[in-house]
């Protein structure tokens, strides 16, 4: 119930309308037991008298009754069904919003499989949990409370029969709660990995077809999907031993009373009707009994998917801005500068070795900067510092003089466009994806589709308004870096990231897309990682990171000049012998 608890906010709006339906249902569910009053005074009155009109008279309370009962419960359904899937609607918007918000290191470690899940699955139960289980538990509770109270008004030796069972029910009942709460959350999070495995093997069906690994992702696929099955045959199993508890000892009990009060009839020590009214009370009592053991069960799978969602919603989203770990005040001056920055990833071990060290590195208003350094260096994460992806966990970083931890990330990400080393595209048209950079119509469009020479986009079946597919898939590896090139540039930036932009590009293409580039470096601030040759030419100066360090700064050919380990990065070749080949 503390779990549960948690939903009150999203309930809290739609309270009115609950607490009114929950009213009808107890009203409807109290409407039934007034039946088997109705039947006494029948078997006791008109029968008994062999009264017909009095019998005709008993039917048509009897038929008034099952209306006003089944109307009251249509009323409920149809007061709780817009309200709820208003709250299931909110909560998953909520739960969106709140999952742009969260910093990147929170996506690293999950899996998107089981952020899905809790998206669409969870939140389907949640919705179940309010349309049914959190009014009947109440409602069947009231049931069973106003009708053990009727059968021992009429007979409290017969009543105390009927008791007998609860004891053993209500210490099933607990120890069925603890074990199925175990079991539903292996399940939820099972079916969270099922979802991821089936995700991945959409997205990296190329490489499955081109691999030939169908049969090896087809084996870990049901390898997952038999434990699946193994964990909801588990629960199959509990629900199915409660069930069985709780049909079969009230089943006896109400043997028993029959047997008990058929023998009082007998003996004149109780009227038929009595014996009638309370065993129609006592039937009418097995639904809200019988259907403890499945309530439970979905108010179980209820609390996990709460305690699921809530995983994800506790988690701590981006700060709008934080204060900086860096000295402050010391420098005013334009750029971008990083100053003694240190970088750990938020989940290594204390005692690892940061990922970038004591970085300092000024790029001048309007200048160019090329990052170049080994595979693994930190050029990427370096990048990813700028738009503020991740926190620096040491010193600072400033655009124009002001720390970007100042700014709030709205402020930061528009005055920083990056382009990333992986082009990412969406399930919209091309125009769409491109203009997500900033751009304010048309004309931006077309600039920036000359820029990253991404022309190829009109000769489309509708031009820029194609629809692209799922992860621009429907297009070739260099017109996604043309496109995600472009959405960079479209807005155009006071300060540019761009993370080997033209690696998938042919080297005429590529010679095309530099031409129309160095204009657009003219007038930004960039810093731009690089594995070329080509690509580093676009920038005014050049910095080296190695090891997490930045080891040399310089113009290309002084540092070709004078630093092997460039130059190896450059050629392959030691710095001499490349001035021999220059």
């Amino acid at each position: 119930m503390r779990t549960l608890l948690r939903l009150w906010p999203y309930v809290r709006p739609v309270r009115a309308r609950l607490f009114s339906a929950a009213f009808i249902a107890v009203l409807a569910s109290c409407i039934g037991l007034v039946i088997p009053l109705v039947l006494k005074w029948m078997v006791d009155g008109p029968i008994a008298d062999r009264d017909p009109a009095g019998v005709w008279l008993g039917a048509l309370y009897l038929l008034l009754l099952g209306l006003a009962e089944a109307l009251l419960f249509g009323f409920r359904r149809w007061l709780v069904a817009r309200p709820l899937s208003h709250v299931e609607a909110e909560m998953r918007a909520g739960l969106y919003r709140h999952l742009q918000r969260l910093p990147i290191a929170f996506h690293d470690r999950w899996a998107s499989g089981q952020l899905l899940s809790r998206a669409t699955g969870d939140l389907a139960l949640l919705r179940m949990f309010f349309a049914f289980p959190l009014t009947f538990l109440l409602v069947n509770g009231v049931t069973i409370l106003v009708g053990v109270i009727i059968m021992l008004v009429q007979d409290w030796a017969l009543g105390l029969v009927i008791l007998v069972p609860a004891a053993p029910v209500l210490i099933t009942c607990v120890v069925f709660e603890k074990r199925y709460s175990l079991a539903a959350r292996q399940a939820q999070d099972q079916v969270g990995d099922l979802t991821t495995v089936v995700e991945e093997s959409v997205l990296g069906i190329r490489i499955i077809k081109g691999f030939g690994r169908h049969r090896s992702q087809a084996r870990a696929f049901r390898e997952l999907s038999g434990k699946l099955r193994g964990t909801e045959l588990h629960k199959a199993r509990l629900l199915a031993t409660i069930l069985g508890i709780i049909v079969t000892l009230p089943e006896f009990a109400i043997g028993a009373a029959l047997v008990l009060g058929a023998v009082q009839v007998a003996d004149g020590t109780l009227s038929a009707g009595t014996l009638v009214a309370f065993l129609s009370t006592a039937l009418a009592l097995r639904w809200p009994v019988d259907s403890i053991g499945f309530l439970l069960a979905m108010s179980q799978e209820a609390a996990t998917a709460t305690e699921r969602y809530f995983e994800v919603m506790d988690a701590e989203p981006e700060s709008g801005t934080t204060a900086s770990a860096g000295k402050r005040g010391a420098r005013r001056e334009g750029g971008l500068r990083f100053e003694n920055v240190t970088f750990r990833y938020p989940d290594a071990p204390q005692d690892s070795p940061p990922v970038l060290n004591r970085i300092d590195l000024h790029i001048r208003p309007g200048e160019s900067l090329a990052l170049v350094g080994a595979t693994g260096s930190g050029k990427t994460t370096l990048t990813a510092l700028v738009p503020r992806l991740h926190e620096v966990t040491e010193g600072r970083i400033t655009l124009d003089g002001r720390d970007i931890t100042e700014m709030s990330r709205e402020e930061l990400r528009s005055r920083v466009a990056v382009a990333f080393e992986e082009p990412t595209l969406f399930s919209a048209t091309v125009g769409e994806n491109v203009l997500m950079g900033g751009g304010t119509g048309e004309e931006d469009l077309e600039r920036a589709l000359a820029v990253a020479q991404a022309d190829f986009a009109h000769a489309l079946p509708q031009g820029t308004a194609t629809q692209v597919g799922e992860q621009g898939l429907s297009l070739s590896g260099g017109q996604r870096q043309r496109l995600a090139l472009a959405r960079a540039v479209v807005g155009r930036p006071d300060f540019l990231v761009l993370d080997d932009p033209l690696s998938a590009l042919d080297v005429h293409t590529e010679a095309a897309v530099e031409a129309a580039l160095r204009r657009v470096l003219a007038d930004t601030t960039a810093l731009i990682v690089a594995h070329r040759p080509s690509t580093v030419l676009l920038a005014d100066r050049v910095a080296l990171l190695s090891g997490g360090r930045i080891t040399a700064v310089g113009t290309h050919h002084e540092l070709l000049r004078g630093n092997a380990e460039y130059a190896h990065l450059m050629s392959g070749d030691p710095a001499e012998e490349l001035e021999e080949q220059r």
